[in-house]
């Protein structure tokens, strides 16, 4: 997909991986909505990117999800690019995990990308395509001790993201899943906890030897990158395009 020109609809975008994101594609000629449960910050980042459009949005919440991309087709006239980037981690053991945080993790991690998917694919079909890029994690294809709950919202991700592809593609609609690793962000302190044991983390997270945090705008390269090219899969360790 062509970026310059297009619409582009980023959740989480008021921080992180969607902020670099946002940022990048702005400077590359994209129009960018900016979705986020953080008003004040979308308001003054729409301020400073140019042709963007702030949408607060809970991406816990299907009524939310919908007046989103309603919003964001009746400002632009299309959608041409779901960046669904919006998630949270979470820490326990297997015989520690909170049900009802698990629950809450699933909700933002797994239902919150597949409702805005079924919101924006009839205006993807209405249009004659459209592209969709679900944020995933590098733990998905892993098995790290007190990671599972997180891991599997991310593993439940991948197989959603792979399937709509084969489903959409004779729609002219492109999915594709980025593995980001290990990141620079606030993710670590904004996961949930064990209930047990508040502030834990596992130990393989802070172990000797731990490669050095990828910084955001390397994933948003690579989230680009992913857009470009269509590929179904992209991890940080693909090869760039050649020029």
């Amino acid at each position: 997909m062509e970026i310059r020109g297009a619409v582009a609809l980023i959740t989480g975008a008021s921080m992180g991986i969607g902020l670099a994101t946002a940022r990048l594609f702005t400077a590359h000629g994209a129009r960018v909505a900016l979705a986020s449960r953080s008003a004040d910050t979308l308001t003054r980042l729409a301020g400073e990117l140019a042709g963007s459009f702030a949408i607060p949005t809970d991406m816990r919440d299907a009524a939310s999800i919908k007046h989103m991309v309603a919003a964001v087709h009746a400002h632009y006239g299309r959608i041409d690019l779901l960046v669904n980037n919006a998630g949270q981690g979470m820490y326990a053991p297997i015989d520690q995990i909170d049900l009802e945080q698990y629950r809450q993790i699933m909700e933002l991690n797994l239902y919150g990308p597949l409702l805005a998917m079924q919101a924006v694919i009839p205006v993807m079909r209405a249009q004659g395509g459209g592209m969709i890029v679900n944020i995933s994690s590098n733990v998905s294809k892993m098995h790290i001790p007190g990671l599972a709950a997180y891991a599997s919202t991310k593993y439940a991700l991948n197989g959603l993201t792979l399937t709509a592809r084969a489903e959409l593609a004779k729609d002219n609609i492109r999915v594709s899943v980025m593995y980001p690793r290990l990141t620079a962000t606030d993710f670590g302190r904004n996961a949930i906890t064990s209930q047990s044991r508040p502030g834990a983390r596992p130990a393989d997270t802070r172990r000797p030897g731990m490669p050095t945090p990828d910084p955001v705008d390397a994933v948003a390269v690579k989230i680009l990158e992913a857009v470009e090219t269509e590929v179904a899969e992209q991890t940080m360790d693909s090869p760039e395009r050649e020029a």
